[in-house]
């Protein structure tokens, strides 16, 4: 649904430039969109596409996709939002991924599209609030035109698939109704929404729209694009993020054919993490990746380490051991502090404790880092692989100077953004050399660029104390977590440094009297970021692997366990949130995976059953996992997940997130760790730090939806966080 042929922006205008014949509605028209042209458009009666909806005169609809998609099915999903309360003819539809939209509002940046972000399982609820309304808008103008056409009140009128239908059976097509609708005002008021019971497209299956694209291998990512006269750019980075260039010889490397220029990256003094380089480098700019490679591979550095050289991971996590060992060391930052937890002990029956230990983690997206960019005077172009086009809209506007609607950023589908694509140091890499050699510049970074230089999920310690009395129940919490925060040289003030950290509205927070959680800072040079599922995934890990240690000390049913603490249904609050977590939605996805994969013979089966659970932001789900082990092979033999994130707009794009996240989990538990010594990473390509094969991981993942009414909330890591625990306690059961 997404094929384009290739037409530039700046040719698409001039071919729509004065058009007419179709109607548009959007949240105001937007100049930097990114518009290539699907092939069914070309004609005279083309009009502008820097909106959501377009309806040409022969009944085609384009919608627009706002957010970037990394392969959260936002694409999808937002589009379809729009269409059903449009009432459009899906199969007529054609999705196209919008670029940035900013206008120029007093040299400050207006941004026209509002919401525009992927990865933090904010697309679907924002796209809820708002972009239903501007579907329902163009029906209303349809309705209003056809109204008009057929003489009779717009009320008596319907819609369907396309279609506007008269009481006596007189239909009008949207495609003859387009122009008239166009000239019609909108009201001053939001018009009425859908009621459910009309959904077409809402809570129904449907592929991805670039699924053909993919499959037949015609999508085209960032590091596909070119511009003519571009030159390729390709990096070596200082080992160290904070040390210097020593010395360097180019001459082997200038002698390359088709090397042009070797320039020196060095990062902005002052800038946050994230917004600049990342560390001091050297680019080899050559006429093609060939050359720019050859180039590269003869330079001769000589880099000078900084303080970050006696930094060592395995030391680190010693450190991290003894700080949560010292019972008198203060903690940085007291999360939560329910109850009196110090009472509470003093009346304890008994004790459960347990430490856990978590490594440091890399994205290594299958698309490593690249960008696109052409500087002009008064202008500058950018087809980027970015998770935040206006986040990387700010560090081309410091680089450049330029006014906002001078600055154009291209956002095509992306390999993999995991949280990496939030920071744009490779968009500042691109804009510096493109600035400093005079010609557009095409930046790929290597992969094992990649790997040494990413902006890690720090390793966490967790040290986890609960107390229980003689009725078995669990009266005290206390989680000490020890790690070096993702927000650390960020901008972000030191009492707020926690929040990469930890949820202070984590399980098992409001489910127990006297809760405590504290975190305590680690100070490393290695440069730390957004990563998927944080904070959940490496807290999930030890709260849900913590809960099976105390049903094995109280001899009983893990599920069992859980349950108790769930308790009655009731709505339990969450702090500085306004919002509530519900026990029994929760409770249910935990019955739900235990139903499906047989629970009642946990005992009695040869293999091992873990089950775990999380909520986040709304949602809930559960795993539960069946893990076999002979002659310490370990086998996942079955996988089932349930969520309730509220209504489903597209059941199978959810279903995909959820196996796919949870396939990510799994990997991440069985293989992955980044070490660092003299403070330099050890790993380098993916032999290094090898992803779980097929023969690992499950033959599937059983998926169970939750039917809901209730507004959607994200599902792009839902899966993430109780995956790993609940394969970790069938590994306890069956090895035990």
């Amino acid at each position: 649904m997404s094929g384009t042929n290739g037409l530039s922006r700046r040719g698409f205008l001039k071919v729509l430039a004065g058009t007419a014949g179709a109607l548009v509605v959007g949240i105001p028209f937007a100049a930097a969109a990114d518009a290539p042209l699907p092939p069914a458009f070309l004609g005279d009666t083309l009009y502008g596409l820097g909106v959501y909806v377009r309806i040409d005169a022969d009944g085609n609809v384009l919608i627009g996709a706002r957010d970037p998609d990394s392969g959260t099915g936002s694409a999808t999903t937002l589009p379809r939002i729009i269409a059903d309360e449009l009432d459009a003819d899906w199969p007529r539809v054609t999705v196209v991924p919008l670029g940035l939209g900013v206008e120029n509002g007093n040299d400050e940046p207006n941004w026209i599209y509002g919401h525009q972000l992927d990865g933090l399982g904010t697309s679907t609820p924002a796209a809820w609030s708002d972009l239903r309304q501007v579907g329902a808008l163009a029906r209303w103008l349809l309705l209003q035109a056809a109204a008009r056409q057929l003489g009779v009140p717009a009320e008596q009128l319907q819609t369907k698939a396309g279609m506007v239908i008269a009481a006596d059976g007189r239909r009008l097509g949207y495609g003859s109704l387009a122009e008239a609708a166009a000239k019609i005002s909108p009201p001053a008021n939001p018009v009425p929404l859908k009621t459910p019971d009309r959904y077409t497209l809402i809570g129904k299956p449907a592929g991805d729209v670039d699924a053909h694209a993919f499959v037949t291998g015609q999508a085209r990512f960032a590091i596909d694009h070119r511009f003519g006269d571009a030159l390729v750019a390709v990096l070596v980075h200082c080992p160290w993020p904070d040390g210097t260039l020593d010395g360097i010889d180019a001459t082997e490397t200038k002698a390359v054919k088709g090397v042009v220029q070797v320039l020196p990256l060095i990062p902005e003094p002052g800038q946050p993490l994230g917004s600049t380089v990342i560390a001091p480098a050297v680019a080899v700019l050559a006429e093609d990746t060939w050359s720019a490679l050859q180039g590269r591979a003869k330079l001769k550095l000589q880099w000078k380490p900084g303080a970050s050289n006696t930094e060592n991971s395995a030391a680190l996590e010693l450190q991290a051991i003894d700080l949560l060992n010292d019972k008198n060391h203060a903690p940085t930052t007291r999360v939560r502090n329910d109850g009196d937890v110090d009472a509470a002990n003093k009346k304890a029956a008994f004790r459960v404790e347990a430490t856990y230990l978590q490594p440091w983690l890399a994205h290594t997206t299958a698309e490593p880092m690249n960008c696109l960019a052409r500087i002009d005077k008064d202008h500058a172009l950018l087809i980027a692989p970015t998770q935040a086009p206006q986040q990387a809209w700010a560090v081309v506007q410091r680089l450049t100077g330029f006014k906002p609607d001078q600055i154009e950023i291209r956002v095509p589908r992306i390999g993999g953004g995991y949280g990496r694509r939030l920071d744009h140091d490779y968009v500042a890499e691109t804009v510096m050399l493109a600035k400093a050699a005079g010609k557009p510049v095409r930046l790929l970074w290597t992969r094992d660029e990649d790997f040494t230089h990413d902006f890690y999920r720090s390793a966490s310690v967790h040290k986890l104390t609960a107390t229980l009395d003689h009725k078995r129940q669990v009266i005290s919490w206390n989680q000490r977590m020890a790690s070096a925060s993702a927000r650390a040289r960020r901008g972000v003030p030191e009492p707020r440094l926690w929040t990469s950290e930890l949820d202070a509205n984590q399980l098992p927070a409001g489910l127990i009297p006297n809760y405590r959680s504290d975190w305590y800072a680690l100070q490393s040079s290695i440069p730390g970021g957004h990563a998927r599922g944080m904070p959940h995934l490496n807290n999930a890990f030890a709260v849900e692997s913590f809960i099976d240690e105390i049903a094995h000390s109280l001899k009983e049913n893990p599920l069992d366990t859980r349950l108790r603490l769930l308790g009655q249904p009731r709505q339990i609050p969450l702090h500085g949130l306004g919002t509530t977590m519900d026990t029994a939605r929760l409770t249910n996805v935990l019955n739900l995976v235990a139903e499906r994969i047989e629970w009642k013979n946990w005992l009695r089966t040869v293999n091992g059953l873990g089950i775990a659970c999380w909520h986040i932001n709304g949602a809930y789900v559960a795993h539960a996992i069946e893990a076999s082990l002979q002659r310490d092979k370990l086998t996942i033999e079955r996988v089932v997940c349930a969520v309730d994130v509220g209504r489903a707009i597209n059941p199978t794009g959810l279903e995909g997130q959820i196996a796919g996240a949870t396939l990510d989990a799994l990997s991440t538990a069985l293989n992955l760790a980044i070490t660092f010594k003299n403070g330099q990473i050890q790993q380098r390509s993916y032999k290094d730090y090898p992803l779980a094969n097929m023969a690992q991981l499950p033959n599937s993942v059983e998926v169970i939806v939750v039917p809901g009414d209730r507004d959607p909330t994200g599902a792009s890591f839902l899966a993430m966080p109780s995956a790993a625990p609940a394969l970790a306690n069938a590994v306890f059961r069956v090895s035990a």
